[in-house]
């Protein structure tokens, strides 16, 4: 055990060192930044290289298996209301427990906060029963995806202005580290069971179903409700005058965050043991393992939350606000493209994407590959933000053109490059990407006197949507290179047959 974590943790400094780089050449260059301040980022930058790696082996051991035992059962039941009841119960309650989503609450005026956590997790829930549905009588995801997008996008057109870019948000922040370990490992225990050539396939897919949940809930209550005109602020965590306060602030941090992830894992556990003592009826010693799984999990979260949210956002806030007022505030696009492809690969929910899939495939969609396109593929979209930010540009403008080149390259790839494409939307978009990149552009917002509900929120949509379009263009190459694989092949076995003869 002590071996895999050392690997996790490992894994996890490769993914963290870069970006703390980053900010400290930014730092000796053109954004000072106090020394108390870069301390907090420092201990933060520790805390989470120790969380992601206690959360991807807790991951390993206890998240997956669990969600792959429920997902089977669910099939070999083969109670249709059954499967129905208990997947809409589970989504509702992981959304309702992600801690990303209690945050983006927070951030929205004129609707209450429960509200919105509560229209969300059914929008969650029940595309998660869609998606399951869609595993088991083996219905073409890209034909529902072009058919709820066309439905986003029409509701769209009709709710106010301001609140597309908190509503395509909700989206990204709903698949987070909790949600997307349970629901991938959940597809894949439904597919399992159908055991067909298709099942691997299917069994992608979930995460970028329930991501259009959320966007249509938010969506459908802007019809309602409606956005306050208001001049929304944003509000900054203090930061740290000596060495007391940074570890005060840290040491604070821990209660809270070891409530809110006790309670953000306690509905999944509950939901697993009332499972395994009426229908699973695995042996203890498996049961012991799930259990030592989820402490890890629950530690690597509570590391990774307090390190993120105490350390990262002050920095992120600090560095987006000071380069706006410089005359050259331009720098903020490549630095934004930069920062987006180191700050993915810090995202603990995008390992567990990305392994599951080397698995899958086989090792024809490596991790390093993966990783690869996603980074592009956010860098590119945080780049892009950082132009919204400083010219005040319509999400629109952006969101139109990239789902519908993703749906276009949708028709040339192969089915399970584009159900891996729409899952890594909701994978990247994680809790790195709303406590440092979101405070980043609200920090340049605010400095530039841009309107944060419409120029700086929608970074989290953003960084959702260009995976979509990198993860398939990594298909159309694979496929390119297969089809010159297989007319090179015959002509070869030709060439030897005449030499033969």
């Amino acid at each position: 055990m002590y071996k895999n974590l050392k690997t996790k943790i490992l894994e996890s400094l490769s993914s963290v060192l870069p970006i703390v780089v980053i900010v400290l050449i930014l730092n000796f260059t053109i954004v000072p930044i106090p020394i108390y301040t870069m301390g907090l980022f420092l201990l933060g930058a520790i805390l989470l290289i120790l969380g992601m790696g206690l959360f991807t082996l807790g991951a390993d051991i206890a998240m997956m298996p669990m969600g792959e035992r429920v997902g089977a059962q669910l099939t070999k039941s083969r109670n249709l209301v059954f499967l129905i009841f208990i997947s809409l119960l589970f989504g509702i309650m992981i959304t309702i427990a992600e801690p990303d989503l209690q945050v983006l609450a927070t951030q929205v005026p004129s609707i209450p906060n429960m509200t919105l956590i509560l229209s969300v997790a059914i929008g969650v829930g029940s595309f998660l029963v869609l998606a399951l549905l869609r595993i088991v009588f083996q219905i073409s995801l890209v034909k529902l995806l072009i058919l709820f997008y066309a439905i986003v996008f029409l509701l769209a057109y009709f709710s106010p202005t301001k609140l597309l870019a908190v509503a395509f948000d909700s989206g990204g922040v709903t698949t987070g580290p909790i949600t997307v370990p349970f629901i991938m490992a959940l597809g894949l225990g439904v597919a399992s069971v159908r055991g067909d050539k298709n099942s691997q396939e299917d069994s992608f897919g979930l995460i970028s179903l329930c991501s259009v949940g959320p966007i249509l809930a938010v969506l459908l209550l802007g019809l309602f409700f409606g956005v306050s005109s208001e001049e929304y602020m944003v509000q900054t965590q203090t930061t740290a005058e000596n060495i007391t306060e940074i570890l005060l602030l840290f040491l604070n941090g821990f209660p809270h965050y070891f409530k809110e992830v006790a309670v953000a894992l306690s509905p999944i556990v509950v939901f697993f043991l009332i499972f395994q003592k009426i229908y699973l009826k695995l042996s203890k010693h498996y049961v012991k393992k799930i259990y030592v799984g989820i402490i890890y999990t629950y530690l690597g979260l509570v590391c990774f939350l307090n390190g993120v949210n105490v350390g990262f956002m002050p920095v992120g806030n600090l560095i987006g606000s000071t380069i706006a007022q410089l005359q050259y505030h331009w720098i903020l696009v490549p630095l934004g493209i930069i920062i987006g492809m180191f700050v993915v690969v810090a995202e603990p929910a995008v390992h567990v994407l990305t392994k599951q899939v080397e698995e899958i495939t086989s090792g024809n969609i490596t991790k390093k590959a993966m990783l690869i396109s996603l980074s592009c593929g956010v860098g590119i979209s945080v780049g892009l933000a950082m132009v919204r930010v400083l010219i005040s540009v319509p999400i629109w403008y952006f969101l139109i053109p990239g789902y519908g080149i993703a749906i276009t390259l949708s028709r040339f790839v192969p089915k399970i490059f584009t159900s891996i494409a729409f899952d890594s939307g909701g994978v990247a978009s994680g809790p790195m990407t709303a406590t440092f990149l979101l405070p980043l552009a609200m920090g340049a917002c605010q400095t530039l006197e841009g309107e944060i509900m419409t120029d700086a929120f929608g970074i989290v949509a953003m960084v959702a949507m260009t995976p979509l379009v990198t993860i398939q263009i990594l298909g159309l190459i694979y496929t390119i290179g297969e089809n010159k694989r297989i007319t090179i092949q015959p002509k070869e076995e030709k060439d030897n047959d005449i030499i033969e003869f």
